[in-house]
């Protein structure tokens, strides 16, 4: 059983990085990607080698991607530019881009004009409204924060640098938790294309193990 009273380790918790991956073609071509595989433009290659530029100099213990190719792609690129090209890398479902079901590989302005834009507004910034067949940021969240949890938490826990190449919906469910914002403050966030994200963590500012206190409350308010 997990004591939510035990005390925190002596050493500081590893660093964070969350990056959102660098332009992808349909990012380009104003489409809903979700759950499609798409590669990067030459733009979105250059974005990741400069966030691999910036990251240089972290000993990263672990690197966390998505299933999808955009996100491997800008780690890859991160990876050779910032020499961490033996880095451990885990991929996972877990992390994928939101899923917009029906509305994948449409147009967004064509989108607006076929169903409304007020509709289309709704389902792209509501926190718990899903397009038809896809996923809500609620139920996005429902699958990334136990994983971040689970996973990724324990790694920061033990001291250990994690890198995160992700996509946009993906990572604010993260960041939600990160910086405490409500549903309604992080539909207000927009995560620009491979711009690290860094965090630091003060001995008390993460639980002592992974479904104590005081993360696991916040996880329960997001979920519910």
């Amino acid at each position: 059983m997990i004591d939510p009273h035990k005390n925190t380790p002596a050493h500081e918790p590893g660093k964070l990085v969350l990056v959102r991956h660098g332009q992808s073609q349909w990012n380009l071509e104003n489409r809903f990607t979700g759950w499609v595989d798409v590669d990067l433009t030459d733009l979105g290659r250059e974005e990741a080698r400069r966030a691999g530029s910036h990251l240089s100099g972290i000993p990263f213990y672990k690197g966390f991607t998505s299933m999808l190719r955009r996100a491997q792609e800008t780690l890859r690129i991160i990876q050779d530019t910032a020499g961490l090209t033996t880095l451990p890398v885990v991929r996972t479902t877990a992390l994928n881009e939101r899923h917009y079901g029906d509305l994948q590989g449409l147009d967004k302005d064509e989108t607006a004009v076929k169903f409304g834009a007020e509709q289309v507004h709704i389902w792209r910034r509501s926190y718990d409204i899903s397009p038809p067949g896809g996923e809500s940021l609620k139920t996005t969240a429902e699958r990334v924060l136990p994983y971040f949890e689970g996973e990724i938490l324990p790694a920061l826990l033990r001291g250990e640098n994690c890198l995160v190449v992700a996509h946009g919906n993906s990572l604010r469910a993260i960041v939600m938790v990160l910086e405490k914002l409500s549903p309604k403050e992080i539909l207000e966030v927009n995560i620009p294309t491979a711009v690290p994200l860094y965090y630091e963590f003060g001995a008390s500012t993460l639980p002592a193990e992974p479904g104590s206190l005081p993360l696991s409350i916040r996880l329960k308010k997001i979920l519910q």
